[in-house]
């Protein structure tokens, strides 16, 4: 994998406004937040996208996220909020490192604005496809 911002923030080469480090795990106040508070969880694990990402990194992210969205509520004040994490240049991802950002949600303006254009699902894709997931699990 090749060489990232999150590399260098993890390394510490590059200051952050770190809030939580554990053995597996950095969060950081991003440099262009939505609003205040919009925190950056990231994985010391170098890998591009959650599906390449380790199970005990995985793990260690799901413990840290719930911990970090309670502190930035306390922080902020704001308790609606989203966690977004991107997979690939044509889902937006910016940086080839998996990261998630907690990104309050104040009000109207400040925050994640998303679109969701909705479709109903045809139930026969709906059963093929399920069985294709169910089936990959295995």
């Amino acid at each position: 994998m090749s060489e990232t911002v999150f590399s260098k923030i993890i390394r510490g080469e590059i200051p952050c406004h770190k809030v939580y480090e554990d053995e597996r795990v950095l969060a950081f106040l991003d440099v262009n937040p939505l609003s205040a508070g919009h925190t950056l969880v990231v994985p010391k694990e170098a890998a591009r996208t959650l599906d390449a990402l380790s199970d005990e990194s995985a793990a260690a992210i799901g413990r840290a996220l719930p911990r970090l969205c309670r502190a930035v509520i306390h922080a902020t004040g704001v308790t609606e909020y989203n966690v977004l994490e991107n997979n690939g240049g044509g889902a937006h991802q910016a940086i080839e490192h998996v990261h998630f950002h907690i990104i309050p949600k104040p009000n109207h303006t400040e925050g994640l604005g998303i679109g969701w254009p909705m479709r109903p699902l045809d139930p026969a894709d709906g059963a093929r496809v399920a069985e294709q997931i169910r089936a990959a699990i295995k």
